[in-house]
This record gives C-alpha cells, structure tokens and sequence, in this order.
C-alpha cells in the first residue's frame, strides 16, 4: 500500500550524520558500525528502502537551529549560519532531484503526476514536499518569499527550546513578536504551518491568530503518553475542528508512558502502541479523515528507540493489518496510509 510519511529529517540526515541515503540500509549500518554513539549502525531510513516499502511521497525537512538548547548536531551560533545551513539542505534535495532519486512536489498537478508515474512502476524518485522543523533559518518575515519560491510549502515556527519565532518544547513562553509577523507573512504566501514542538501556548497563540492551513506533522496523544510534547485532547479537537491532518509519530518515547531513552526496555514498545494512538484521534473525530503517519524515523535514534517489531521504514506495511485487526475499512486504513495527506495536501493548495 502507498505510504505518505508527514516527516522525515533525509537532509539532516545526509549533512549532519554523514549519511549516503541511496545506499542499502545494510551498508549505511556497517559504515556505522564501529562509532560510539548507540544511534549508529541502527539508522532504519534510506531511499532503497523508502521504495520498498512503497513511501511515495514524504515531507522532507530542512533542520536547522539557533536555540538556548545548543545541541552541536543542530544549534549555530547566528541565524545567518542556521541559514546558511538550511539552504545547504535544501541544496541536498535539488541534487539529489538532479539524480533522479528525489521529485519536488508544489502543487496538485505535482501531486497527481507522480502518484500516476508511481503507480505504473516509475519509483526511481521519491516524491517530496519541502518542510522546515523550526523556522530559524528564515532570516525574517520578508525572507519567507524567497523560501516560498525556492519550494518550501510547510513551516513549524519553533522545535525544541527558544528560537528566533518562539518558545518550542521543553520551553516555558509561546510567540515572539517576530513570530507573530512570519505567520502574517505565512498567511499571504499560503505558507502551511505545521503546530508540532509549539508550546501550550504558542499553540493556542497560532490557531488563534492565523487562518491559514495547519497541520502537526508528528505528534501522538497527551492522555495516552504524558508532556507537552504530545498534544491533549483539547488541541487535538481543535486540529480537527480545522480539518488539519495530524501524523503519528514512532518515536518509542512518545508511544511507551514513562519511556526513558536508553534505560526504558524497547522490546516492549511494538508497532500496536502507534495504533492505539491512531485510534485515539479517530475515536475524538468520529472518523479516520484527520490522521496519518509522520514517522520522523531517525529523527535522532534508530532502531534501538523505534518499534521493536520494525526494522526499517519499509516495516510502515505492518500497519495496516493491525488497523485491519481494530475493525477499520479499507478505505480507512487507505486514508491513514497515504489517502488524508493527500486529500488535505490537494485541497490546501486548491484553495
């Protein structure tokens, strides 16, 4: 079945950990092999398995920071060099566009051409829409433009801690000043703004202040697992209430209550607890029309912190038996799969 994954850090990825995505996921391993850090050698994306695991299309990020945080694998010193560092992801995607692994998707004809060419055996390249997780690297409300036209379509002002636009997770304010100008300037291009990492706050500060579309592109459920880094019940209504598509997420920290990386046994935590999260929304929808997958597969960890029963992405087809399995139709699971994303995709850029 046709996967639509809402987040995936390929960039960050590529240019940060130093990773050729064309080769197998079995090689990537042994090049990792003998480093320390316990996320090597246990890397679960590449576009190999991307295509085998029938990831037609995929949000694709831009990661790039200027926090309190200070994380050396994502914060800068100035803006300018987040910036800079953005703009050499994005040039990541345009080679690997010039390869023929990767397709930029801006529009819906963009949408419908691939999904015809993928369907009829044409799986060389990737369908991606450009996103960016913590707006940083924009210079100021004005530079957005210029993103807009170089492709980017989907923007979270904040990740994790305080950045140029706002408080993000783990961080105690919303809004700045600055972020509320770049959601007006959002507004006007047509700029989607994914609500994923905003604070309570700031999440309540967005949806009241901008009209525009939304969407949260990785996030699972407060009740089932606590911290702000899940939504509540609360947001997550009101993400319905707007029509937004909201992502699960198989990060097992945010599918295990109490998780604690490294520590924590993962052989626990299986691909059923991101089903039980699927259902959660469906149950507060009264449907299965506002939820999709948002992997953010090596999003930082590996498999040592992902589903114990998945190996790699191509393991996303175990899903759809398990929604099988909680009495969902097959339209249903066709929609979690692949079906909302592009619903909501088609019609955000229609209008």
């Amino acid at each position: 079945m046709i996967v639509v994954d809402s987040h995936l850090d390929l960039a960050w990825n590529a240019l940060n950990w130093n990773r050729d995505l064309t080769l197998p996921v079995e090689e990537i391993r042994r090049a990792e092999a003998h480093m320390s850090d316990h996320h090597r050698g246990a890397n679960t994306v590449c576009f190999p398995e991307m295509r085998r695991g029938d990831v037609a299309i995929c949000l694709a990020t831009i990661l790039s920071r200027c926090t309190t945080v200070h994380d050396p694998m994502l914060d800068y010193r100035s803006q300018e060099v987040a910036s800079a560092m953005g703009h050499g992801q994005r040039n990541y995607y345009r080679i690997m566009e010039g390869k023929g692994q990767l397709r930029m998707l801006r529009n819906p004809d963009d949408i419908k051409n691939h999904l015809e060419a993928w369907r009829q055996g044409s799986r060389e390249a990737i369908g991606y829409i450009l996103s960016m997780e913590g707006a940083d690297p924009i210079l100021s409300p004005a530079d957005a433009a210029s993103w807009w036209e170089k492709g980017l379509r989907v923007v979270g002002l904040t990740h994790y801690g305080v950045g140029v636009y706002g408080h993000g997770t783990s961080s105690p304010g919303g809004l700045t000043d600055k972020g509320f100008e770049l959601l007006k300037a959002f507004e006007e291009l047509g700029m989607i703004v994914d609500v994923t990492h905003l604070t309570d706050k700031g999440f309540w500060q967005v949806l009241d202040s901008f009209p525009g579309e939304v969407i949260a592109s990785h996030n699972n459920c407060r009740l089932i697992v606590r911290g702000d880094r899940q939504f509540s019940d609360e947001q997550l209504r009101a993400l319905i209430a707007r029509g937004a598509v909201i992502g699960a997420v198989l990060d097992s920290w945010m599918l295990w209550p109490d998780y604690v990386p490294a520590q924590t046994d993962n052989g626990q935590v299986k691909l059923a607890r991101v089903v039980d999260h699927i259902d959660h929304i469906c149950q507060l929808a009264g449907n299965a029309a506002n939820i999709g997958i948002g992997s953010d597969l090596d999003g930082g960890f590996g498999r040592e912190q992902s589903p114990s029963d998945l190996d790699t992405i191509a393991d996303l087809q175990n899903i759809p038996s398990l929604l099988r399995a909680k009495g969902y139709s097959e339209s249903d699971v066709e929609g979690v799969m692949h079906g909302n994303w592009i619903r909501f995709f088609n019609q955000a850029w229609s209008a």
